[in-house]
């Protein structure tokens, strides 16, 4: 179940290597770790903020990796921030280890490096005498934990991950709140928490997949919810000839002229950031509907178009 209610901790699904190679090593050690190929100790080289980080190891990144793009670096800088810096003390991880099963852990503390060994920027961790199912979790965990970038940000299911956890001896069942004043409706909330799970797992049959496939790194899916200095992106797509990348804003329900400034900003982003000297930028909003002032506001912008959803239910009589 997804929660309404912010958590206390923050929770993570982290990836223990390609396909989960060093998760024994990391049971082994009480650790969590990133590699990136950064041959460096970052002690004191970590800033509160991800972007500062970013913009001084990107260039490192690439000059190691000459072959990968920005948006590879922009990825492997900020997971590599997050598992070193972002994760706090405390806060609860879920490692699969390729077999549908994630062992639990709790950080213990601060950033340490290890040269010359796997993962070498590690994290301690606790690791907690359980497993969790890959087929026991909801569908939406599901979803989320089983993204492909290294590190996913899960807190929005901390209470149904808390409910795993209550199995542990001396632990009490939680308590489940489903509601939330600034949610008018939790299930138009669910709707727009899972329309972008349902638009990615569905590209294939949409007008935009024609031209454009959701941006991939070595095989792995890493376009749904970019992080850019400007906010996350939904979607980051790039076109099958390469030469531009769109970016997709999706809204629950009617989108107003607003949504065009803030897609501006995450294109103007993307332009200036991450798109090679070659290639444009174009924008793509998916809403329920739209009004008057989005399409003045869309009439002069050509790079931005709009696209209408709709959902379907059907009841079958049998």
């Amino acid at each position: 179940m997804m929660s309404m209610n912010p958590p206390a901790k923050s929770y993570y699904r982290v990836m223990l290597g390609r396909q989960s190679a060093h998760v024994a090593e990391c049971l082994a050690g009480g650790f969590i770790g990133t590699d990136f190929e950064i041959h460096q100790d970052l002690s004191g080289q970590l800033p509160e903020e991800w972007r500062q980080f970013n913009a001084a190891f990107i260039p490192v990144f690439l000059a190691n990796r000459p072959d990968k793009s920005r948006i590879a670096a922009g990825l492997a800088c900020g997971a590599l921030w997050t598992v070193s810096k972002g994760i706090r003390t405390g806060d609860v991880v879920l490692c699969p280890d390729g077999t549908g099963r994630y062992h639990v852990g709790e950080v213990q503390g601060g950033y340490t490096y290890a040269p010359g060994q796997v993962l070498p920027h590690r994290r301690p961790v606790k690791w907690l005498p359980m497993v969790i199912d890959r087929a026991a979790m909801s569908e939406p965990l599901r979803n989320s934990t089983g993204s492909l970038l290294t590190v996913a940000n899960i807190s929005d299911y901390h209470q149904e991950i808390e409910q795993f956890l209550a199995a542990l001896p001396g632990q009490a069942a939680p308590s489940i709140v489903a509601t939330d004043p600034v949610v008018e409706d939790p299930v138009a909330f669910a709707m727009e928490k899972h329309l972008e799970d349902f638009l990615v797992k569905n590209w294939a049959q949409t007008e935009l997949a024609q031209d454009f496939k959701i941006y991939e790194e070595d095989g792995e899916l890493v376009g749904q919810q970019y992080g850019t200095d400007a906010g996350p992106i939904d979607i980051l797509a790039v076109s099958k000839d390469g030469q531009r990348l769109l970016v997709v804003e999706l809204k629950r329900g009617r989108a107003s002229d607003v949504v065009v400034g803030q897609i501006l900003r995450y294109m103007g982003y993307v332009k200036e950031q991450i798109a090679e000297p070659h290639q444009t930028v174009e924008g793509a909003i998916i809403a329920l509907d739209d009004d008057q002032k989005l399409r003045w506001a869309i009439a002069v912008v050509p790079s931005i178009r709009f696209y209408r959803y709709q959902v379907s239910f059907k009841l079958i009589r049998h």
